[in-house]
């Protein structure tokens, strides 16, 4: 069994180096005649918010990287890349640094991934590039606060390993854990994504004065931002909804493909219509 360990925060953020130290436990207590391996490729700054973009490869088509180290981690070995999340997964999924990974475990974020925020995730957005190479993933993320527990985060990870690597290929599970102490933790629960916005532009008032050529927007943090806001709109098993009432939530996620909702028939057989009679007039 074979793991690649990325993140969204930096190669050093304390988050993925609380899950290396856990998953170098795991390593060691690796029963005879199974093989584990890890290998920690991921962003050398913070590149937040990313999803799953992976930069201009046309006018950079090399990446920076360089060698690190993670105490109590000493068994995997560490890179820090010029590259954004996705593309850190990409690489270290094609066994650009020797290992061929089985599962992608990206995180441990700084502040949980839950309603829209999922979309702009880097962290989330890592596991669904890994998924599009064939790989499952597990994306980890702890509720921001003071004192954040790591800790809690990837002892729960590393409890889903073995269903993981047991699923089909492919399969993603978003992780979200609340900043608590481990016996302070209700329990976890399955998850539905809630319509809880990360971010929103706040503009003029209706009927106000026309905007200016040139300015700037404030951005407003909405209730998915790091710390959760108010999730009193939200049904008792919405994501954010568990995670401020104690519960770890764990939410199975997918990534693009063909949408074969039968109901887009019409739709698509009118639109291919059109465009054809156009291209043969």
């Amino acid at each position: 069994m074979k793991i690649l360990l990325t993140n969204d925060d930096g190669v050093m953020a304390p988050g993925i180096a609380a899950l290396a130290r856990a998953v170098s436990t795991w390593i060691e207590a690796c029963p005879a005649g199974e093989e584990r391996e890890a290998l920690i490729v991921a962003p050398d700054r913070n590149y937040s918010g990313m999803s799953s973009a992976v930069g201009d490869v046309f006018d950079y088509p090399t990446v920076r990287y360089e060698r690190h180290h993670i105490a109590g981690a000493d068994n995997i070995a560490t890179y820090g890349l010029e590259a954004p999340p996705a593309l850190c997964a990409i690489l270290g999924a094609l066994g650009s640094f020797g290992l061929k990974p089985d599962l992608v475990i990206s995180g441990i974020n700084a502040g949980a991934n839950v309603g829209r925020s999922v979309l702009h995730s880097g962290t989330v957005g890592a596991v669904l590039s890994a998924a599009q190479l064939g790989l499952s993933g597990l994306a980890v993320s702890v509720q921001w606060g003071d004192d954040v527990h790591y800790d809690v985060a990837a002892r729960l990870a590393i409890e889903v390993l073995d269903e993981l690597f047991r699923a089909p290929s492919r399969t993603l599970l978003n992780l979200n854990v609340p900043n608590v102490r481990r016996e302070h933790l209700l329990g976890v629960r399955r998850a539905r994504i809630s319509t809880a916005e990360v971010v929103m532009a706040a503009g003029p008032d209706a009927g106000g004065e026309p905007l200016a050529d040139k300015g700037e927007l404030p951005l407003l943090l909405g209730a998915a931002s790091p710390s959760i806001g108010d999730v009193s709109d939200e049904d008792a098993n919405d994501d954010g909804a568990l995670i401020v009432a104690g519960y770890a939530t764990l939410t199975p996620i997918v990534g693009p493909h063909e949408n074969t909702d039968t109901a887009l028939d019409d739709v698509i057989h009118t639109a291919l219509g059109v465009i054809s009679r156009h291209l043969a007039g």
